[in-house]
């Protein structure tokens, strides 16, 4: 029931309670008067007609509280049935409310988890980012090692335009290609002779020696690593053309130096047909 209905049941009983007490006020006074006219013997006509009027209203009075009376019954009996009703919705009203404060609790928990989860996604996407970031690094390095790799080269000992003899020398003698074919990487020195290794890797080395035939003084160079002799090349006969060859495979540190080495008391040909050469590339990096 509505607020307006519980309004209109309260003024219906307040009408008729005030309607029961207005018929007592007047049922007392109607008595007296008529007991005054029988004790007066009616001393007029109009007292007679007044004491009708007023039992006329008296038992208006009473059919009214007859009639009354009923209807408070009623609006009470309403009223309680009402109130029960609004128990009713009232206990509804709150096991709705309950469900409401659970679902929120329970949404609350939802939003919770999925901020959890967005978080922990945010820390693997940049996991992810910092990975590709370093992956792409990585990239340019092996990019540029892979340009590195590219090492090769190849010298005849000669200058062009120049002939003869290298030694012999009462020492040792670091002898310097000047002659340039390739030099792919610039790890070859052409002013020292020397070759350093920029990667650490096999690299394969090969030479080739000439001379003229003198018993006295054969023709002798050695590969040198580090200051160490690897192999040699040896040619030694009394009279002609003589030559020699020799190569190895050898892994290299980064920084360790290649070059070829003339014995002491020993000498070496060339000239524009270029017979002597030092040549040597990068096999693989490792």
């Amino acid at each position: 029931m509505t607020m307006k209905s519980v309004v209109s049941l309260l003024v219906l009983l307040h009408c008729c309670l005030s309607g029961a007490q207005v018929h007592r006020d007047r049922d007392g006074v109607s008595g007296n008067e008529i007991q005054q006219v029988d004790y007066e013997d009616r001393e007029s006509r109009g007292n007679d007609i007044q004491a009708d009027k007023q039992r006329a209203e008296a038992a208006a009075s009473t059919h009214s509280q007859q009639t009354c009376q009923p209807d408070i019954h009623t609006v009470l009996r309403e009223m309680s049935n009402m109130l029960a009703e609004q128990r009713v919705e009232l206990s509804h009203t709150k096991t709705e409310l309950g469900a409401m404060e659970a679902r929120l609790t329970a949404s609350e928990s939802q939003v919770e988890e999925l901020t959890k989860r967005n978080e922990a996604q945010a820390v693997k996407l940049i996991s992810m980012e910092t990975r590709s970031n370093i992956t792409e690094s990585h990239v340019e390095v092996l990019k540029r090692n892979s340009q590195d790799r590219k090492l090769a080269f190849s010298a005849s000992l000669a200058a062009p335009g120049q002939h003869g003899d290298t030694g012999p020398f009462n020492t040792g003698t670091t002898l310097v290609y000047r002659n340039i074919y390739s030099n792919i990487g610039n790890a070859y020195n052409p002013t020292t002779g020397i070759f350093t290794a920029p990667v650490r890797g096999l690299y394969l080395f090969r030479f080739y020696i000439y001379g003229g035939g003198d018993n006295s003084v054969p023709t002798t160079a050695a590969l040198h690593k580090n200051g160490h002799q690897l192999a040699i090349a040896h040619a030694r006969q009394a009279s002609g053309g003589i030559s020699s060859s020799n190569g190895v495979s050898v892994v290299l540190e980064v920084g360790d130096v290649v070059y070829m080495h003339l014995w002491a008391g020993r000498k070496i040909y060339d000239d524009g047909y270029r017979h002597s050469t030092f040549s040597g590339h990068l096999l693989f990096t490792m």
